[in-house]
């Protein structure tokens, strides 16, 4: 009983004041929306807690929230259908939930200092970043015209999240900060196309304050890595 005590007072530790009060607000203002706008959906409801838990994981630099990054990639991927977002639907259990499993292996065998639960911070070079842009443009190409056979709605930023989708998994799986400002490009995108969603069904605004939230939170998961990254060098 004692050491499940301790282990309780660990993880309550583990999160900072900031930290807990953004998890906090983000959980309350989803619940919040789902309550006015929606009251059915509750895949995307369950989904939409999952994806901003994963998110405060992945700003600690801790594998779980890869693996959480993987549940919601298969759930997204689910609500992406249900508007004919087949660029949504393609690109993440196409590429971000496959990406997210490698990417889970990544930050697990590369623990900083031992630590399990934080990754290494890691940085790539100008080269390996021209490489990843031109890998960025290929995939969209291909994209575009996968997307525009399927009759996907609102093709342009659906093609435009297939970019910042790229860059941010990329990123992620070479443990680069720079991951969440892809993803917080990649917020503002689905943003945009929910709202359109929105028009025709306002349940969809649910789905607009989840990645409104989650921009946030990628936010400060770029501060908080800039953090680590600094911490991790002084420890060398």
């Amino acid at each position: 009983m004692t050491a499940q005590k301790d282990a309780l007072r660990r993880f309550a530790g583990y999160f900072s004041r900031n930290e807990k009060l953004l998890w906090g607000s983000s959980v309350g203002f989803i619940i919040v929306s789902f309550c006015i706008f929606d009251r059915e959906s509750y895949m995307t409801l369950c989904a939409s807690l999952i994806g901003v838990t994963s998110l405060i994981f992945n700003a600690k630099g801790n594998p779980f929230g890869q693996l959480l990054a993987v549940v919601f990639s298969l759930m997204y991927g689910g609500i992406s259908y249900t508007f004919a977002y087949y660029g949504e639907m393609i690109t993440y259990l196409g590429m971000t939930m496959p990406m997210a499993v490698f990417a889970l292996i990544s930050w697990m065998r590369n623990p900083y200092n031992g630590n399990k639960a934080e990754v290494k911070v890691n940085a790539i070079s100008r080269k390996e970043a021209a490489w990843m842009c031109v890998g960025a443009a290929a995939v969209t190409a291909v994209f575009y015209f996968i997307l525009t056979y399927f009759h996907t709605a609102n093709i342009v930023p659906s093609t435009i999240s297939v970019t910042t989708s790229f860059l941010a998994v990329y990123l992620t799986f070479r443990r680069s900060p720079y991951f969440a400002l892809a993803y917080a490009a990649n917020d503002i995108v689905l943003i945009v196309l929910w709202t359109l969603a929105s028009a025709y069904d306002i349940r969809y605004i649910s789905v607009v304050v989840c990645f409104a939230a989650f921009f946030v939170n990628d936010l400060y998961g770029y501060i908080n890595w800039q953090k680590m990254k600094l911490r991790q060098a002084k420890a060398y």
